[in-house]
């Protein structure tokens, strides 16, 4: 990689590069604290504007770069996600966790010719399930820190009381008070990334044929499907849909009315969901939990500008 000067100093920065390869690992830690990548990626801007805001002195005198960035990005965060709850109290409707895209299909053929499926393709974290993300929006922002700091990037409770300002005991309990939360949502058995896709499959063919008597087959009977259109897209209803019955009905009228949509399999948070295109467009993301058998939630992203990297490439 090139380097180039500062403003202000005449001579190449020769850190530049190592400095710059933190990037990847501060976009995912920011992502899972904020659940959009477009404030993950401000963060991660403003982070370094901070680092570059120092005197070349003060720079060659911190021993860790890397820990350094990752302090200033995760207290950062810790802000953004302070005034987060009042600006989503302001938000039109439900707000849900920016998904991340991975555009390749459930099943691919290797340059051999074999076919892989979803068990031996998808990366399974759930730290970037949409229902990991959206368990960790009902925590307050410091238990959100201590979590993912601890659990998910493996920082000590020492390390992590330096980044959030309490003690290791107070974040020993706040990452404890998270973790119940994550149990208290989680189900017992985890059902195999096969069999999701499976299910999810069955879903989209039962949703294009519009047979509502297969989709509530599919759906537990205390199913909800939430969507997220932010107010700059059109929503089937601004509050979750509760029940088999209800969301099957719903899904069979949205079909009826949007018969020019294209129904897409792809890997959504790393695991089985679906895309809804017009015209090579995608306009909505579908992400799903499944529990056993049957499909326990329904997240739909409407929001055009949470749909970005969608569209964008």
């Amino acid at each position: 990689m090139s380097t180039q000067s500062e403003p202000g100093h005449d001579q190449p920065d020769p850190d530049l590069s190592a400095i710059m390869s933190e990037r990847r690992r501060l976009i995912n830690l920011a992502y899972r604290l904020l659940g959009s990548l477009a404030e993950a990626e401000d963060a991660v801007q403003e982070t370094y504007a901070r680092w570059y805001a120092l005197s070349p002195q003060q720079r060659e005198a911190i021993e860790s770069p890397g820990a350094w960035l990752t302090t200033v990005a995760s207290r950062i965060c810790l802000d953004l996600l302070g005034s987060a709850r009042a600006r989503r109290e302001r938000y039109v409707g439900e707000w849900l966790p920016e998904p991340l895209p991975e555009r390749s299909e459930w099943i691919t053929e290797r340059p051999d010719g074999i076919t892989t499926d979803p068990a031996d393709r998808v990366t399974l974290d759930e730290s970037v399930s949409m229902a990991f993300l959206v368990v960790l929006e009902s925590m307050t922002p410091a238990e959100r820190v201590a979590l993912i700091l601890h659990d998910v990037f493996r920082y000590s409770f020492a390390e992590v009381a330096e980044i959030v300002g309490r003690s290791p005991a107070a974040c020993r309990q706040l990452a404890s008070a998270a973790r119940r939360r994550i149990r208290a949502s989680r189900a017992p058995v985890t059902t195999p990334t096969a069999r999701q896709a499976g299910i999810v499959r069955a879903f989209k063919q039962a949703w294009e044929t519009q047979d509502i008597g297969a989709l509530i087959g599919l759906l537990d009977p205390a199913a909800t499907a939430t969507g997220d259109a932010g107010g700059l897209a059109d929503a089937v209803t601004l509050r979750p849909i509760e029940g088999a019955e209800q969301i099957a009905r719903a899904w069979v009228e949205i079909a009826s009315q949007a018969p020019s949509f294209t129904i897409l399999e792809r890997i959504v948070n790393g695991q089985p969901g679906l895309v809804a295109q017009r015209d090579g467009v995608t306009v909505t993301v579908f992400a799903f939990d499944v529990t056993g058998d049957r499909i326990k939630h329904i997240w739909a992203v409407r929001n055009p500008e949470k749909l970005r990297p969608w569209t964008t490439g």
